[in-house]
């Protein structure tokens, strides 16, 4: 199942997606409080209601939201090897052995999700805006780690794109702490949240999906979900280790291998592989899961 929030017809909404359209089956200032929206595709999505749909909204009669509009955590791993690798070979250095051993993520900001066609600004004093092609699970149901499966807790799986502002991020970490006014300027998440069940191979915690980034209709990235290192029982129940997940965590798998532009430039040179510019349209697009617009905002 496949399940978006949308503004239809002036309200925020709860929509199934169909091909034909939007099937909304619950609305803030009718069905429900604000911010109410969110909760109901959660609820949805973990089979703790039954979504009864009105009416089909075709497409373009609606304007699509990030699923989770205010998570109660963001969490992005750092889980694809081979962004890894490449990231740090251009800063002269070997993947840190404890790196295999411990999964590594940082805290990101709540207040700061961006939806699907909505512009991106570049922070102030940041002329290296980057993009990175990620995925996202969403958690359903509270989980401390032990009790029960790692797949009851989630709710469903999104696109993420995590915002990188790489000059500020530079300076930020050669002071061991961090990223900060690096990344928390934005992360987009969209369009929709699809239900676990969607995901060829989730079972194996490794589902497999093609990953795209095109930027102005030019590919610049491809990658595969399954090449994940840490799979994603292995992110949730470290995201839990020591606390809860509640429902409406985001947890972030981290840049897929050539998944930004950092990597590509390091790999291919600074003038083949350019920073986003005002104006650019960025396409994130992962198989099973859509496809996430966002465009480029003036400075």
């Amino acid at each position: 199942m496949r399940l978006a929030r949308a503004v239809v017809a002036g309200a925020v909404t709860a929509c199934v997606v169909e091909d034909d359209g939007l099937h909304p089956f619950a609305a803030e200032g009718a069905d429900l409080p604000p911010g109410g929206a969110q909760e109901a595709i959660v609820a949805a999505a973990t089979g703790r209601t039954r979504p009864v749909t009105g009416p089909v909204v075709p497409p373009g009669a609606a304007r699509v939201l990030a699923p989770i509009g205010r998570p109660s955590a963001v969490r992005d791993f750092y889980a694809f090897e081979a962004h890894v690798a490449t990231a740090r070979r251009g800063r002269g250095l070997a993947v840190d052995p404890d790196w295999y051993e411990l999964p590594i993520f940082y805290f990101s900001n709540p207040a700061s999700i961006v939806g699907p066609d909505d512009l991106v600004t570049a922070p102030p004093g940041c002329t290296q805006l980057d993009y990175e092609l990620e995925v996202a699970a969403v958690v359903g149901r509270p989980w401390d780690g032990a009790g029960g499966a790692w797949l009851d807790a989630v709710a469903g799986f999104t696109i993420m794109n995590d915002w990188s502002a790489r000059d500020l991020q530079a300076r930020e970490m050669r002071q061991m702490l961090g990223p900060a006014k690096g990344k928390d300027f934005a992360t987009s998440l969209g369009p929709w949240l699809v239900t676990p069940d969607e995901l060829p191979g989730i079972a194996s915690g490794r589902p497999r999906a093609a990953m795209v980034a095109r930027v102005d209709g030019r590919e610049r990235s491809r990658g595969e979900l399954g090449d994940i290192h840490h799979a994603w029982p292995t992110l949730l129940a470290h995201a839990a280790r020591g606390t809860c997940l509640v429902p409406g965590d985001v947890i972030g798998s981290g840049t897929v291998g050539t998944g930004c532009i950092l990597e590509l430039a390091l790999a291919h040179g600074a003038e083949a592989e350019p920073w986003l510019v005002p104006g650019q349209v960025v396409e994130l697009e992962v198989e099973g899961l859509g496809l996430l617009r966002n465009v480029v905002g003036p400075r």
